[in-house]
């Protein structure tokens, strides 16, 4: 399996991926929202898109699908509770369908909390570490937001049944280029984690299409909504919220509630 990411420029600096099978130069188009540069991209790469898959229904992420569609007959997939809600969608997956293309197998995890439709792509099957291609959900150094159609507490409930246990060798493709913003919003939760200071150093002079691909286990030593027990961030958020409460639950609240006014 080969992944290439391609970052838009846009407004909401959305990434999209073809996800390639090396052997056979079959390969899928992962949230396109331009259909243009996806299909540049492919031939440029000696790729024929067979299937677009769409993590969730806002238009950043589907924008591009009718112009791949009509430019490669590719059905659009995403999940089933997205169904009148993404054009054209042929097929409602449901968690633990296995997506195969070629020598790709991608696993589909429902992680609604974004929006109640979302889910992530896991590969742990023909390549040398899982792979997670985390739409809207999981970003570097934070969690998506939840203030266009999600719930939070959902959103909390999906970190910790779907994404906490997977492995630290997983990598991490998000949907979205937010690090530098993100490891702002960190470091001002966790001032004193010198891993923060570390990444924000590494990446200060990057462009989006050189940012780096970070395992889970990496950002555990720095993203805040994964850090829900440490110390400094929970005192820190008790200045802000007087009434916190003591779990994790009120501790990932309390931070997408400030990052949402970040």
């Amino acid at each position: 399996m080969r992944i290439y990411r391609q970052f838009m420029n846009n407004r909401l600096r959305n990434f999209n991926y073809l996800i390639a099978c090396e052997e056979t130069g079959q390969a899928i188009a992962l949230d396109p929202f331009n259909g243009e540069a996806m299909l540049a991209l492919a031939q440029q790469e000696d790729l024929t898109i067979k299937l677009i898959i769409n993590t969730h229904e806002h238009h950043d992420h589907i924008e591009g699908n009718p112009v791949v569609q009509a430019a490669t007959g590719a059905d659009i997939w995403a999940h089933k509770n997205a169904l009148g809600k993404i054009p054209n969608q042929s097929r409602g997956l449901v968690a633990g369908d296995v997506i195969e293309v070629g020598s790709i197998h991608l696993t589909v995890l429902f992680t609604p909390g974004h929006t109640p439709v979302h889910l992530c792509l896991l590969a742990n099957e023909n390549t040398a570490e899982p792979v997670l291609f985390s739409g809207d959900t999981l970003f570097n150094a934070c969690a998506g937001n939840c203030y266009n159609g999600g719930d939070v507490d959902v959103m909390y409930d999906t970190f910790v049944s779907q994404l906490m246990p997977l492995p630290d060798s997983t990598l991490i493709y998000p949907g979205h280029d937010y690090m530098k913003t993100n490891l702002e919003f960190a470091r001002a939760r966790e001032p004193s984690n010198n891993m923060i200071s570390y990444w924000q150093d590494q990446v200060s002079a990057f462009a989006p299409d050189e940012m780096p691909i970070m395992t889970l286990g990496e950002e555990r030593q720095y993203n805040p909504f994964l850090r829900l027990h440490e110390k400094a961030i929970r005192e820190q958020l008790e200045k802000e919220f007087p009434h916190l409460g003591l779990g994790d639950r009120d501790v990932f609240k309390a931070l997408r509630a400030m990052r949402d006014k970040w």
